[in-house]
């Protein structure tokens, strides 16, 4: 269109002082050119802004809403994964080369061929977690402000409230997507054409080593890992062929998992299938989660992270804005130190979550994935 017009004007013989070009950016704003002062018109690749890592270590999972819903119908739903990341502490959080993958099996339940007869996880020696079908990265640097969070959708990124009441909206600018139809990740029920609103940047691109059309996220009780690539870029490690592993004396590719260096992990959590607990078995080893949280799937339910109780009250902007009497708690299993984070957080309060590496402590179940709001 720019070169057509510009082509028309030198056709009429008018001055190129004359007129202006009028770029309209994806956000509504303008921008006004001279056509005198354009000396190439191109395209070239964005690539995602790089900056130095900064408080990397305290970057966490906050949040793992995987068990789907209950349409209105009464109908279970799926398609509306999320995982939400937050800055543990008092200063911006940036992460390059942040990656997320699920260790190998999927589901707790399921039969584990990665333990040798003694009983132990056979990666466990090996510095490695095996994580399986594949892996999803953010382009550019990951930016935490202080005591925020992220939001990363996993499948449906768009508003799942017009369509079942119970789900999740995330048409919104803030939130990132899994959406990389290029890798081979095409369900078109788990990656519609994310929500307008998200820009393209926000969305993570994938590497799938095994067989399949969409990633395969424990609707149950996945072990979730997020890891920061090092030495090397996402892609590139993905690509190399030595980072294959497959579990027991697998070789199918529909087994194919990429070995994530356990040096690169900063945070993992492991979930067992309530459904099932005489048959949940470990997939992370001890020095990245040392527990377990159950979670109910199916009826909206999330696994969330404990408020640290005392590190929390004492900061002192908080005096005053703290919510207690936390009541979405599901059975037992509910946060001991009694503060409502989210509640707290909308009335302008800093939380500082629990982190002992141990989701039977740092986590419970929770009625409902806090982005529906209270």
């Amino acid at each position: 269109m720019i070169f057509t017009m510009l082509a028309f004007i030198m056709m009429l013989g008018a001055s190129a002082q004359d007129w202006k070009m009028v770029v309209t950016k994806a956000d509504g704003t303008t921008v006004e050119l001279l056509t005198s002062e354009i000396g190439d018109i191109r395209y070239v690749k964005c690539e995602g802004e790089v900056l130095p890592d900064k408080n990397v270590d305290q970057v966490i999972i906050k949040e793992i809403y995987n068990g789907g819903c209950l349409d209105d119908t009464g109908k279970k739903f799926q398609y509306d994964k999320c995982i939400i990341l937050y800055n543990n502490c008092g200063e911006q959080a940036v992460v390059n080369n942040l990656c997320i993958g699920a260790v190998e099996p999927s589901n707790s339940n399921s039969k584990n061929k990665n333990y040798d007869e003694s009983g132990n996880l056979v990666y466990d020696a090996l510095g490695f977690h095996p994580i399986w079908h594949g892996v999803w990265w953010f382009q550019g640097s990951v930016v935490i402000e202080p005591y925020s969070q992220l939001v990363i959708n996993v499948c449906g990124a768009i508003d799942n409230t017009q369509t079942v009441t119970n789900s999740v909206n995330y048409a919104n600018a803030d939130y990132y997507c899994m959406y990389d139809p290029e890798s081979g990740y095409t369900h078109t029920g788990y990656y519609p054409t994310p929500a307008s609103v998200i820009p393209s940047s926000h969305y993570l691109k994938a590497k799938e080593v095994a067989v399949g059309n969409g990633w395969t996220y424990s609707v149950s009780s996945p072990a979730t890992l997020i890891f920061q690539v090092k030495d090397t870029d996402p892609q590139t490690w993905a690509d190399n062929a030595d980072n294959i592993w497959y579990p027991g004396e697998e070789t199918s590719q529909v087994w194919a998992c990429l070995k994530v260096p356990t040096e690169w992990i900063l945070d993992g959590v492991e979930v067992f299938n309530a459904s099932a607990p005489d048959d949940n078995v470990k997939r992370l080893t001890a020095e990245v989660d040392g527990g377990a949280v159950s979670l109910t799937n199916y009826l909206g339910h999330v696994v969330y992270r404990n408020v640290d109780k005392e590190a929390t009250e004492a900061l002192a902007e908080n005096a005053g804005k703290l919510v207690y009497n936390y009541s979405l708690g599901v059975g037992e299993s509910t946060d001991p130190s009694g503060i409502d984070a989210e509640a707290s957080m909308k009335n302008g309060a800093h939380i500082v979550f629990q982190d002992f590496n141990n989701s039977t402590e740092d986590f419970h179940e929770r009625l409902k994935c806090s982005l529906r709001g209270e």
